[in-house]
């Protein structure tokens, strides 16, 4: 019989706690569950290890004689015995040449002998737990502006229609959880979620950062120098600003409450940050430039 490393077929270390083997087991006994798995032999066959190998984990004396003897763990008894055997054995035969050392190397060998190899001690009891259902994953890609309000939305998962209440302010990215949206349990066990990533297309101008928005607007030369009023588009339509006279490019702005609507908080929103972006005028006419000349000369 081949050796099979019941830690590996866990996921754990030889250090794993007897919590650590409980949460390892029960994860995967449910991702390779015949039920949930039917006609699939390969997951039939995991199956079998996964209980194999929390059959001997879970159990401190079993795990002990495992960490000693390998798969012979079950064993471990006879297996002295024969040793206690073998060392009276030698006391009376030094003086043979021809005698070999009877050590744990020989472990195997000793057991396929005796006993076959085979783990007949092996139970399934552990079948008959229950389990949660298996967990769904689907992805909504959805445009800014459609999170920058709570509304809902129909999702179609494994051919099941759900209503969803989508809330404002949802990042590109975020991961939610519909709890019960999931696959069915086994053996009286809960139904699985469901788990909905977001991917944001961003369709405005604004930069988002988290729920600040940025933006860059255009500002005329002429406005930037001696001031004025401008019009700016924010997610809820355009509002007047004013400029103040001698406004410098790159000139930032805050406005407070005008940005995007926070998570789950209603009422609540980030900032709108607005950076000034002076324009040079272009194709100037021969008066123009006599007059920015004149400018020029007064400063």
């Amino acid at each position: 019989m081949n050796y099979i490393d019941y830690y590996k077929v866990l996921g754990i270390s030889k250090n794993a706690t007897e919590s650590d083997i409980k949460k390892a087991y029960r994860k995967l006994a449910r991702k390779y569950h015949p039920d949930l798995n039917p006609n699939d032999k390969t997951a039939e066959k995991k199956f079998k290890e996964i209980n194999e190998a929390n059959e001997v984990l879970g159990n401190p004396e079993n795990r002990k004689k495992f960490d000693k003897y390998g798969k012979d763990w079950q064993h471990a008894e006879e297996f002295e015995k024969a040793r206690q055997q073998q060392s009276k054995y030698q006391q009376t035969h030094r003086n043979q040449k021809t005698y070999s050392n009877f050590n744990e190397a020989d472990y195997s060998d000793f057991f396929a002998s005796m006993f076959g190899g085979g783990n007949s001690g092996y139970s399934q009891r552990n079948s008959s737990v229950k389990f949660k259902g298996q967990d769904y994953n689907a992805e909504l890609q959805l445009n800014l502006t459609d999170v920058a309000k709570t509304h809902k939305r129909t999702l179609t998962v494994n051919g099941k229609n759900i209503r969803l209440t989508i809330p404002a302010g949802v990042e590109n990215g975020q991961i939610i959880k519909i709890k019960g949206h999931g696959g069915s349990g086994v053996n009286g066990g809960g139904k699985g979620d469901l788990y909905i990533k977001f991917n944001i297309i961003n369709n405005t101008k604004f930069r988002r950062n988290k729920n600040d928005l940025h933006v860059t607007v255009d500002l005329d030369l002429y406005k930037a120098v001696l001031g004025g009023d401008v019009f700016v588009e924010t997610l809820n339509g355009k509002v007047k600003l004013k400029v103040k006279p001698e406004t410098q490019n790159g000139t930032k702005v805050k406005l407070k409450g005008k940005g995007f609507p926070v998570y789950k908080k209603k009422d609540v929103f980030g900032d709108l940050y607005i950076t000034y972006q002076v324009k040079i005028p272009t194709n100037l006419s021969k008066k123009e430039k006599e007059l920015f000349t004149e400018l020029a000369k007064l400063r």
